[in-house]
């Protein structure tokens, strides 16, 4: 497919008028054609006006239909799925492979949705019927459930291009939700936002949807990025990316006349506990599982193991293999030069720092943007006296804390900020004893794991991918999983409504058939 280089602005496209640059080859530093152009501010505004205007009826869409929507969506992107395979990597560097995987769970988590709507109850419908006779006052009829927000921005992310970007979570929830979206296309994998964003605008015709109901736009943060977050007309963000790009967009958010919810995914080192009898027991394997965890897809995935922390007395056979893993792997490219220098200089800090002793580096291959998988260790006494340990290397980097017993190991979390994951490894007995460390991580995390390692993030109905600040803006939120619907919406209640005006999921008949909480 002959890509065009403009936004997509419901049916038609954008014309553009300045550049918004070329995606370029990690790999080789070489620019892709075609120059993307970015959209206009009358392009923006005309954006924004079809989404407010498809919401008036998006909203009440069945769910029937929405479901019929979004698997449509899955559909093209699986028919789009060779071009994909030629043009993401060109972009990212990512193996087909990956590629291929991608998709798979981006479409997995359409069809997770879709099923979910088509469903119904997830609208929490409450139902507490009128009791006139009621002494000494009579009771009212209320009847809440889950309504959409309105037209939502979707910031694509860097460093998952299908997953967390066009058509990615945040999109799919917000859809759901019957929230028109507007997507924010990262400036990384243009041609691939291109490809996904003509799959979903033919979804939208071929299922007889308003234009407005979808949207990509190319161009700036600074310009449409913040353009679109002011705009009166959207009602909440979706961002995954850094904590100052998060930050900002959230700043924006609040400083409106009418401040919305931004749900930001922006910063964590998801630490990895490993208590004795674990480390005497499974040192190799439990190196081996590390290694792969830290070097998955170049250690670039927001749950990438940063810290692990060990008991002094129990680390040494952890510690060397890992070293030797390490030591013996090889670098490999990352997502784009900006990504790249900043996992450099997260390296220089740590290799400068007085209280930390670099264990083992990679070869590195010597072309462009390469990351070097490196280890580092410091003391428990060190790390809580530095202040700076804490910070985010995103890329195949982590930091080895030795410990000396429970009560340091306690004040090793205390300092922690929020997180997305914290993993434990301990034996049966070891783990029977640890109340206590479970109740530290559960206010720190949003997911808890035992016995393994917190890459992968299984696309399903109770997983949270989420934490408290600054892993996201909002702890009570997760960006996977079917909760992730209710990011987008808010309750409203109807007192003594006639039963003609309510939605049909409160309709006294129930024509939906959902499940509901009636008194």
């Amino acid at each position: 497919m002959e890509l065009q280089g403009t936004s997509i602005i419901g049916q038609h496209r954008g014309q553009g008028s300045e550049s918004a640059g070329k995606s370029i080859n990690p790999v080789s530093n070489e620019t892709l054609e075609p120059d993307y152009l970015a959209a206009t501010h009358e392009e923006l505004e005309t954006a924004v006006r079809l989404a407010a205007e498809a919401f008036t009826t998006y909203r009440n869409t069945p769910g029937v239909k929405k479901a019929g929507f979004l698997r449509a969506i899955a559909t093209n992107i699986e028919a789009s799925i060779e071009d994909l395979v030629v043009r993401m990597p060109l972009e990212t560097g990512l193996p087909e492979m990956r590629v291929r995987g991608e998709a798979g769970r981006t479409c997995g988590q359409l069809r997770m949705f879709a099923a979910l709507v088509e469903e119904g109850s997830w609208v929490d419908a409450r139902i507490d019927r009128a009791q006139p006779d009621r002494q000494p006052l009579p009771k009212v009829d209320t009847r809440s459930m889950l309504r959409p927000l309105g037209p939502v921005v979707v910031f694509a992310a860097s460093n998952f291009p299908l997953a967390f970007s066009t058509a990615g979570g945040d999109t799919a929830s917000a859809l759901a939700a019957g929230c028109p979206v507007i997507v924010k296309a990262h400036s990384s994998h243009s041609g691939t936002a291109e490809l996904v964003g003509l799959a979903i605008r033919k979804a939208v015709a071929d299922c007889a949807l308003p234009a407005g109901v979808f949207s990509l736009l190319y161009g700036s943060g600074r310009t449409v990025g913040q353009g679109l977050v002011r705009h009166p007309s959207i009602k909440a963000v979706g961002f995954t990316g850094s904590y100052a790009g998060g930050r900002a967009i959230m700043d924006l958010a609040a400083a409106r006349p009418e401040p919305i919810p931004v749900y930001a995914e922006m910063s964590a080192i998801n630490p990895v506990v490993i208590l004795p009898e674990a480390a005497a027991a499974h040192g190799d394997s439990l190196a081996e599982g590390l290694m792969g965890s830290l070097t998955l897809g170049v250690g670039q995935f927001c749950t990438n193991p940063g810290l692990v922390l060990i008991h002094a007395d129990a680390a040494g056979q952890v510690t060397r293999k890992l070293s030797e893993l390490v030591a013996g792997s090889s670098s490999a490219t990352m997502l784009n030069s900006g990504i790249g220098n900043a996992y450099r200089a997260g390296l220089d800090r740590l290799k400068s720092h007085a209280q930390v002793r670099t264990l083992a580096e990679g070869a590195c291959a010597g072309q462009a943007n390469q990351a070097v998988p490196t280890l580092f260790q410091t003391t428990a006494a060190d790390f809580l006296s530095a202040g700076d340990l804490a910070e985010e290397v995103f890329g195949p980097a982590t930091l080895i804390v030795t410990y000396v017993g429970d009560a340091e190991l306690a004040r090793l979390l205390g300092s922690l900020s929020g997180q997305l994951t914290a993993s434990v490894h301990g034996t049966d007995s070891e783990l029977a004893g640890q109340s206590g460390l479970v109740q530290w991580l559960e206010d720190r995390a949003g997911r808890l794991v035992f016995n393994g390692f917190p890459t992968g993030v299984e696309v399903c109905a109770s997983m949270v991918h989420g934490g408290p600040f600054p892993a996201t803006s909002d702890g009570r939120s997760t960006s996977v999983g079917t909760m992730a619907i209710d990011r987008f919406t808010r309750a409203v209640c109807y007192q003594d409504c006639p039963d003609v005006l309510l939605p049909e999921e409160l309709r006294e008949a129930n024509p939906t058939g959902i499940r509901r909480s009636e008194v």
